[in-house]
């Protein structure tokens, strides 16, 4: 795509010879008659360059320049300057214009004026993705003070600066691609990136192309040789996660290139080696996946160097009003709307919420209440439906004839374990809302912010009949 100037000239002579010299360069060109044009331009399109006359009709060259300079921070700027306005010129500079060029115009200084430019153009925007690029992988270190993130902090930073293998597991939803990135982070392999691929979203036809390439012509469509992921990732590390949903011919595969850092495209004779540092993750129990015959017990073991179980969010409630900080303040960056603050009833309400779809699930929940409520503060009673029903039931079991005979009744009639007492917590919780939705799962897992797989097998863990 070629890039796009903006001229703003009144002098319908000089657009003409701009356009002539900026189009035989192969750029596209946009033309308006006065300030307010250009900017109405600017409204809806905005260019890569500009040049701008300092002397124009109604609104001059210096005030537009200030409302670009203040709007569209960075855009460049050329101004075009007549005979004895040098000073004005030199001011445009100080205001922020890139360059200036006098009437008449030369076609040298044009090219070379606009080429430097565009090249401080690209720049910018290759250092603004640059620095969002860093600031993403940046926030790779997890948000919590909860004593289960300080022992996971602390063992990630044990573990990141070897070149162990990690099997990651968890629930859906406790982060498990944010602690493998923060090992990748923290690792001698930072220099180059991590190379992540989701087993469970390749179809099986096309994984081993995926992870090994291929060939041009080793199937159909196939019509260029492709590199793969481990080849994508040699020297660095590899992320594969919801390694438990691969097919047994693919761990099968796997694993030796795994054990021996060699492999071939799909199609392909030449041996391609490799050095590859492996994460893995997945939220099944492989120990039972192997036990039914889903999965390869050597490759459960060549994956399983240094395991590492991400504590889900009901385990550490204390650091909710921190994520829920922490995903404001990147809500309000990315959207310009002001945050919201929920006051203390209500984050005890949350507190109190099991979380069955865990981090990402109050992510999804802090963006929603974000839109809703943007620049307010929300209460206990503008929470979604789910809660408002927490907040009934917890005002009714919570009003004994005191507080003391509220805890011992507590202490003697309730489970003695505290995961025990969540867990407990949770199956009465999903039961009630499956009543609530008269047994329909889908709409369940959507209210609840649950994948349908993840439900479906809290249900089955806790006996819970779906018919």
């Amino acid at each position: 795509m070629a890039d796009k100037i903006l001229i703003i000239d009144d002098e319908e002579g000089i657009r003409i010879s701009l356009r002539g010299i900026l189009e035989d360069e192969g750029l596209e060109v946009i033309e308006a008659e006065s300030g307010e044009q250009g900017l109405e331009s600017l409204g809806t399109d905005i260019p890569d360059l500009i040049f701008l006359d300092i002397w124009l009709p109604g609104m001059d060259g210096l005030k537009v320049l200030d409302i670009i300079t203040r709007d569209y921070e960075g855009l460049p700027v050329i101004m075009i300057s007549g005979h004895g306005t040098i000073e004005t010129a030199v001011q445009a500079l100080k205001k922020g214009a890139f360059d200036f060029i006098e009437k008449p115009l030369s076609l040298e200084k044009v090219v070379v004026s606009s080429r430097n430019g565009l090249e401080f153009s690209r720049l910018r925007q290759e250092n603004i993705a640059l620095k969002t690029r860093i600031s993403s992988e940046q926030r790779v270190t997890l948000t919590g003070e909860s004593e289960a993130i300080i022992n996971l902090k602390r063992v990630i930073g044990r573990v990141a600066p070897t070149d162990s293998w990690v099997l990651i597991t968890g629930e859906n939803g406790t982060g498990k691609e944010i602690v493998a990135r923060a090992i990748h982070h923290q690792s001698g392999r930072a220099d180059r990136p991590l190379v992540a691929v989701n087993c469970a979203a390749i179809p099986e036809e096309l994984i081993e192309s995926e992870l090994f390439g291929h060939e041009k012509g080793a199937f159909t469509g196939a019509d260029k040789a492709k590199e793969g992921k481990f080849e994508l990732a040699d020297g660095s590390i590899l992320f594969l996660d919801e390694i438990g949903d691969m097919s047994l011919k693919t761990q099968a595969k796997i694993l030796r290139i795994l054990q021996e850092q060699s492999f071939e495209h799909v199609g392909g004779r030449k041996t391609i080696r490799v050095d590859v540092r492996v994460i893995a993750a997945t939220n099944k129990d492989l120990a039972k996946e192997i036990k039914a015959g889903n999965f390869r017990e050597d490759l459960y073991y060549r994956l399983k160097v240094f395991p590492l179980e991400l504590p889900p969010l009901r385990d550490r409630i204390e650091d909710i009003p921190l994520l829920i900080e922490d995903f404001m303040a990147t809500l309000v960056q990315q959207h310009g709307f002001k945050p919201i603050g929920f006051n203390q009833d209500a984050i005890e309400i949350l507190k109190r919420y099991p979380w069955p779809g865990n981090v990402r699930e109050l992510k999804n929940f802090v963006e929603r209440m974000f839109i809703m409520y943007a620049g307010d503060v929300v209460t206990a009673d503008r929470l979604p439906p789910e809660f408002k029903q927490l907040s009934v039931e917890s005002k009714i079991t919570d009003t004994p004839s005191s507080p003391d005979e509220s805890m011992d009744m507590l202490i003697s009639e309730g489970p003695t374990d505290l995961k025990q007492a969540r867990a407990d917590f949770e199956a009465r919780f999903l039961e009630a809302k499956l009543k609530e939705f008269d047994g329909n799962i889908s709409q369940l897992a959507k209210a609840i912010g649950l994948e349908r797989s993840s439900l479906y097998r809290k249900l089955k863990a806790y006996q819970i009949q779906t018919d």
